[in-house]
Order: C-alpha cells, then sequence, then structure tokens
C-alpha cells in the first residue's frame, strides 16, 4: 500500500510539473495578439498613382480600428516586380503586405519571362479592395471632343499621336494597346516609371492621351487641366455620369478595368488572413470609405480570400494572349 501511496504521489507531481510548465510552453509558443507593431503596405509603384491612393485609404482605415500605425513603403521598378517580390520573400507574419495591381498579379507572369516571384505560389490572397475602371484623358489641346473625334484623329495622323502610361506591360499600355486593337488606330507609346509623372506630362502636353485609373486624375479633371473622353467600364462612373463609355461610344464590348487588392507573403497563419479580411470589408462597407472610394472613380469589391484568389487566376489567363501577340513588351 505504500508503495501504491508513494507511487501516486509521484504521478501526481509529475503530472503538476507538466500542467504548469506546459502551459508556460504553449503561452510561450502562443504569438502576440495581431497586430503588435506598425505593419507595412508596399506600393510597387511611384507616389500619386491609383495603387498609392488605395494604400494609404486601407492603411487609414486599419490604423484607426486597430491603434498601430500603418506605414506606406513605395517601392517602384520593373512594372511593380520589384516591390512585389520583396513582399514575397518577406516574413509571414502579416506585417509586411502588398497592394496588389493587376498588373502586378496577374500582367507580369506572362509579360516577364524569369519573374522572381510566382503571384499565385508566393502570395496568400487576402481582401480584393476596388474594381477601378480607367479613363481616357486628353490634353485639353487635343481637338477631338468625343472618342470617335479621337478615333478620327489618329486615324488622320498615324504614329503622330502619342500615349502615356505608367510603364510597359502597366495596366495603361494593355488597356491602350486593346483600345489600338479595336479601333484600328496607330498611337506612339511613350512608358514612364510610374502613373504620377506620365499625368504631370499629360498636363504639360508632352504626350496627348493617357488611359489609367480614375483616382490618378480626378483632381485634374475637376479642375480643368484633363479631359474625359470615355472610360472603360461597362456602366458610366457616378464620379463622372457625363463622360460615357467606349462600349458607348461605338466600341461594343469594350473593358478593360483595373483592380486592386492586398496579399500577404505564402504562409502568413489563417488567423491573421482572416483578422485582415474582416477589418479591410468593414472599412469597404462602412459609408465614409465608400463615399470616398466612389468619388475617386473607384468601386469597392469586399469579398474572401478565395473570391480574390479566384480573380487572380482567372485574369492571369486572361491577359496572356494579349501579351504573347506581341502587342505588349516588358522594360
Amino acid at each position: 500500500m505504500k508503495n501504491i501511496a508513494t507511487h501516486a504521489r509521484n504521478i501526481s507531481v509529475t503530472a503538476i510539473f507538466y500542467t504548469i510548465f506546459g502551459a508556460l510552453g504553449m503561452a510561450q509558443a502562443q504569438p502576440a495578439a495581431y497586430p503588435s507593431k506598425p505593419i507595412r503596405i508596399v506600393v510597387p509603384f511611384t507616389p500619386g498613382g491609383s495603387t498609392d491612393i488605395l494604400a494609404r485609404a486601407i492603411g487609414q482605415e486599419l490604423t484607426k480600428a486597430w491603434g498601430q500605425s500603418v506605414i506606406v513603403d513605395n517601392v517602384p521598378g520593373a512594372g511593380g516586380a520589384i516591390g512585389a517580390d520583396k513582399v514575397a520573400k518577406a516574413p509571414a507574419d502579416g506585417y509586411t503586405l502588398l497592394m496588389g495591381h493587376i498588373g502586378t498579379l496577374a500582367v507580369n507572369p506572362s509579360l516577364y519571362p524569369k519573374l522572381p516571384y510566382n503571384p499565385v505560389k508566393d502570395f496568400a490572397p487576402v481582401a480584393w479592395v476596388a474594381r477601378v475602371p480607367n479613363v481616357l484623358v486628353v490634353h485639353p489641346a487635343v481637338p477631338a471632343k468625343n472618342l470617335k473625334e479621337l478615333v478620327a484623329l489618329a486615324k488622320a495622323r498615324p504614329g503622330q499621336l502619342n500615349y502615356g502610361s505608367g510603364g510597359n506591360g502597366s495596366a495603361a499600355n494593355l488597356a491602350t494597346e486593346y483600345f489600338k486593337l479595336q479601333t484600328g488606330t496607330s498611337l506612339l507609346h511613350i512608358p514612364y516609371r510610374g502613373t504620377a509623372p506620365a499625368v504631370t506630362d499629360l498636363m504639360g502636353g508632352q504626350i496627348q492621351l493617357l488611359f489609367t485609373g480614375a483616382p490618378a486624375v480626378m483632381s485634374q479633371l475637376k479642375n480643368g487641366q484633363l479631359r474625359a473622353l470615355a472610360v472603360s467600364s461597362p456602366q458610366r462612373l457616378d464620379a463622372l455620369p457625363e463622360v460615357p463609355t467606349v462600349a458607348e461610344s461605338g466600341y461594343k464590348g469594350f473593358e478593360a478595368d483595373q483592380w486592386y487588392g492586398v496579399v500577404a507573403p505564402a504562409g502568413t497563419p489563417r488567423e491573421i488572413v482572416a483578422k485582415l479580411n474582416d477589418q479591410i470589408n468593414q472599412a469597404l462597407n462602412a459609408p465614409a470609405l465608400r463615399s470616398r472610394l466612389t468619388a475617386e472613380g473607384a468601386v469597392a469589391t469586399p469579398s474572401t480570400p478565395e473570391v480574390f484568389g479566384k480573380l487572380i487566376e482567372t485574369e492571369i489567363g486572361r491577359w496572356k494572349p494579349v501579351i504573347g501577340s506581341g502587342r505588349v513588351r516588358a522594360d
């Protein structure tokens, strides 16, 4: 009996030991409540473009909700590939995110044979943020007052009108080449390192036209520095109700919107992805941000990580033949 009692005491002591130290070990293994430090959103383009504007808007909402700083880090170059690769190789802890874009996530895989990242394998989709129709804008000195007049002008002066874009292979480059294909026009491409410098040169008259995301040119349209001829979406924009769609202007079926969303490095814990998705969706559904996006010419697209992931895969397939046609090339 004595041996049994002693054995029982030993088991009890051992159980207590493992309970205490096991609990301590579990406590040490548990990650700190997220977020416990500043979050960085990498924008793979120069400041001032639509990607930058949306990243800052989302960052402000996350800061308000969580009380943690959200830093927007502009890392331009190679059509967004440099910034995207930086995020792909970052720790998968939820503190380094990418404001992805149709170019970085869907176009680059077909554009760059040696792309250092795989948009599907190297990222965890977090949240689809917005769909942004492209707006075809011209310098006020361009005599065309509508799209048909612009097409007629371009055909009368083949190769003499030039258009800008945020770089070879950018969404603006793709949209304009698609437009040229649909209208049978010849326009000279002037690539820039980002949308903002292209807008600056358009205002200065160095280039004549630009297809770009609406947020990048809304202020210039409002103050008369630029003139909009058409939007690339199936419906008119609430922010520009007087501007017809390309389809309305005589080119049925034309659609070339841009889209944006947040991704994290692959392997980011699901609970962190879910928390980010939930908070971003709350922000996108809030009247204040939704109204702000609408005023900028963007359409909020709250959804699940799965829906956003499917969009990325579908769009990679959609743009591959356009790029493969040889009309678009990398820098």
